[in-house]
């Protein structure tokens, strides 16, 4: 990354002409947020850098987002004030999976960090995230690889994708509550998922793992989201939940994502069904909102989200 010249050049007007707001906005910004910077001129006059118009040009883009002045102000510096990518020799994807396998917390952490500075997070998502999780997955149950393995790199890729999400609920857009059934130990596929629909505008709030349903249907009830999720993987404790999820289908639109339950009892209680990437599943949501069905007067589209246990939502 370029890191912008911090050498000042620009009179307020001029900055003002190129990032379509009034001196009088730019000053209030400087003197709240501290987005800006000035150096004076021999004459006394402000004069702002580069650096400077990145940082408003930023702190716009988190705005249009919905975000809050003081959220977008402090966003755009976080984002432009991060240290330089960190140097790693050889195949960083290569090298992650090796360490998430052998225990090596150290240089798992500095292949994540080499590759989130330098890719977008729906491309670390949909080709390095989930199609790992798909092949830990399968060969932990062929048993080439051990139940602490699973755990350990389960842990470490969660971890860093939770504080990813750190300050997911920011923002004025539509609200969703994610949740895994109760006896789904297993969140880090809903996790990506959240961290899919905060990249479409979503607020999220995350319950985690092995939530009874009707903690949920509390949540729904105190917040009004405007979509709930509920991820089944293994589907075993679901048919003893029925009524318990068609009294949340009727106060929340509800998702039920994921391999452990089907589109025909999905629809029996009043809910889509969803099973496929978390990215795909995130624009086909956010693109076909789900209704509670007291409020539809059409039925939606099936929609689509992530698959089996550490690779499904």
């Amino acid at each position: 990354m370029v890191t912008p010249s911090t050498h000042g050049y620009l009179r307020i007007g001029e900055l003002a002409r190129r990032v379509g707001v009034s001196p009088d906005v730019l000053r209030a910004w400087e003197r709240r947020y501290e987005i800006l910077d000035p150096q004076r001129s021999a004459g006394g006059f402000r004069l702002y850098s580069d650096a400077d118009l990145a940082r408003v040009e930023l702190m716009q883009r988190h705005l249009a987002t919905g975000l809050a002045p003081a959220q977008a102000a402090q966003r755009a510096r976080a984002e432009l004030e991060a240290p330089p990518p960190t140097e790693f020799n050889g195949d960083p994807i290569a090298e992650l999976r090796a360490a998430l396998e052998g225990f090596d917390e150290g240089t798992a952490h500095r292949a994540i960090d080499h590759i989130l500075q330098r890719f977008a997070l729906e491309s670390v998502l949909t080709n390095v995230v989930f199609p790992y999780l798909r092949d830990l997955g399968e060969r932990w149950r062929t048993r080439e690889i051990t139940v602490a393995q699973e755990h350990f790199a389960s842990r470490v890729l969660r971890s860093r994708l939770v504080s990813h999400g750190r300050g997911w609920d920011d923002g004025t857009g539509p609200r969703a509550v994610l949740a895994c059934a109760p006896q789904e130990l297993h969140d880090l596929p809903l996790v990506c998922l959240g961290l899919a629909l905060h990249e479409q505008g979503w607020r999220i709030t995350l319950l985690g793992a092995d939530t009874p349903i009707e903690t949920v249907i509390a949540t729904a009830e105190m917040l009004h989201p405007e979509m709930t999720v509920i991820a089944v993987t293994i589907g075993t404790s679901l048919e003893v939940e029925r009524a318990a999820l068609t009294k949340l289908a009727g106060c929340t639109p509800l998702v039920l994502a994921g391999p452990g339950v089907t589109e025909d009892f999905a629809g029996a209680i009043g809910a889509q069904h969803a099973n496929s990437d978390p990215m795909s599943v995130a624009r086909r949501l956010t693109l076909e909102r789900p209704t509670c069905p007291r409020h539809a007067t059409v039925p939606l589209p099936v929609g689509t989200t992530p698959q089996p246990q550490t690779s499904a939502v």
